[in-house]
């Protein structure tokens, strides 16, 4: 899967995306996704608990790169925020990076693209307080 120092890339990728806005950002890479990403993504978001942020503004990026397949789930104040298509214009830059063999660069131009979406929604606050972890999520 991925190397150590790529997880950390994506890692400081979630933080930098994150200093600009109360959002929670994950991302959680998937060995391989049999079935609808979308499907996979949304039991993880909730098993992870994303759906129980203060302002309900985390982002659930769910990617298996093996398969060239990838979703994003948002909590529902950021589903407001998000016009119709952010989320397909999102995937699709992801996945074209993916296609190159380019992952983490794919990864981190979704971790970058949703941190400008919900840093216009959810600016940083005083007391900003980091209610879910940075670290990649690493599913077998």
């Amino acid at each position: 899967m991925l190397h150590k120092e790529e997880l950390n890339q994506i890692s400081e990728s979630i933080r930098s995306a994150e200093s600009h806005t109360s959002g929670e950002i994950r991302v959680c890479v998937a060995r391989h996704c049999k079935g609808d990403p979308l499907d996979a993504a949304l039991r993880k978001f909730l098993q992870l608990k994303m759906d129980t942020t203060q302002l309900r503004n985390g982002v659930l990026i769910y990617v298996s790169p093996t398969d060239q397949k990838a979703a994003i789930v948002g909590d529902e104040g950021i589903n407001d925020a998000a016009r119709d298509d952010f989320w397909e214009d999102a995937l699709a830059e992801m996945l074209s990076f993916f296609r190159k063999g380019l992952i983490v660069e794919g990864i981190s131009k979704g971790v970058g693209k949703v941190g400008e979406l919900i840093r216009v929604q959810f600016p940083a606050m005083e007391n900003n307080i980091n209610e879910l972890g940075d670290e990649v999520i690493l599913e077998e």
